[in-house]
């Protein structure tokens, strides 16, 4: 009776690749992070970055947002450090980012993980070009589920996917116990750019495992003061999660006002 009123439907395939964000979601909402909604004046840096495109510097706004956020981590550290035991903090020189680099696979899209590492090491043209390489990376379908160097093994990641739930999370509740193992797998900060598809005048809430998350929402046109004069301008909306585990309130917050200086101050553009 009830199958005559429910109208059409189809019914597709479940993407493997999503048992992997389930496991990391499920794992995220155990984390005590701390949320920071703020805006950020981007006028002056995206003109900038826009003269550089015009003389074919090869620049995004992206890979220069990598950049600024690496180089605040890079001056307060303890941001991204990862919790060993009940006692010990491990805190890393390297400052490795995840992002999500979306790629069609199967002839869906699939938004696949690359690590970024050594960020404060490299140039923002030097960011640029992994990520476009991560882009133009040959992937043969949901298999190849990471991009970049470090390829997982197909055959365990099989056996991944085949486990029972409770199996997986287990799993992913001894990387997260292990700082190694996190930063190998999945580096120490994540960046999720998904917020900047399409016009959003809000804040993208994320879950994340990491001990640090920048969720990269849209950027939005509307007034402004500048030097007492009423401007248009644009503002991006970023959030930011931080491991309350790991840093007091007070510290985050002077980590997120160096950055909040890098980034309306067009760090690393003059």
């Amino acid at each position: 009776m009830y199958k005559k009123n429910i109208g059409e439907y189809r019914i597709e395939e479940f993407p493997i690749s999503r048992t992997a964000t389930i496991d990391i979601g499920v794992a995220g909402l155990k984390k005590h992070h701390i949320k920071a909604l703020i805006e950020l004046d981007v006028t002056e840096a995206r003109k900038v970055i826009r003269e550089k495109k015009k003389l074919s510097e090869k620049i995004s706004f992206n890979s220069w947002l990598i950049k600024c956020i690496s180089h605040a981590v890079e001056e307060f550290k303890p941001i991204h450090g990862i919790r060993k035991g009940k006692r010990k903090v491990v805190i890393f020189d390297d400052i490795d980012i995840s992002i999500a680099i979306e790629r069609e696979v199967d002839g869906k899209k699939v938004p696949l993980p690359y690590v970024i590492r050594k960020t404060n090491e490299k140039s923002i043209s030097d960011i640029n070009q992994e990520i476009k390489s991560g882009q133009k990376q040959s992937i043969q379908g949901e298999d190849d589920y990471i991009l970049g160097q470090e390829k997982k093994n197909k055959f365990v990641m099989k056996i991944y996917y085949c486990l029972p739930g409770f199996v997986r999370r287990l799993i992913w509740k001894c990387i997260m116990k292990s700082p190694s193992l996190t930063k190998q797998n999945m580096g120490t900060v994540m960046i999720t750019s998904v917020g900047m598809i399409g016009k959003i005048n809000g804040w993208v809430i994320p879950v994340s495992i990491h001990p640090l998350c920048f969720a990269i929402g849209s950027i939005v046109k509307k007034p402004g003061i500048v030097k007492d004069n009423i401007e248009i301008r644009e503002y991006l909306y970023m959030t930011v999660l931080v491991d309350h585990d790991i840093i007091d309130g007070a510290p985050a917050a002077r980590a997120l006002s160096k950055l909040t200086k890098l980034i309306e101050g067009g760090y690393g553009l003059t």
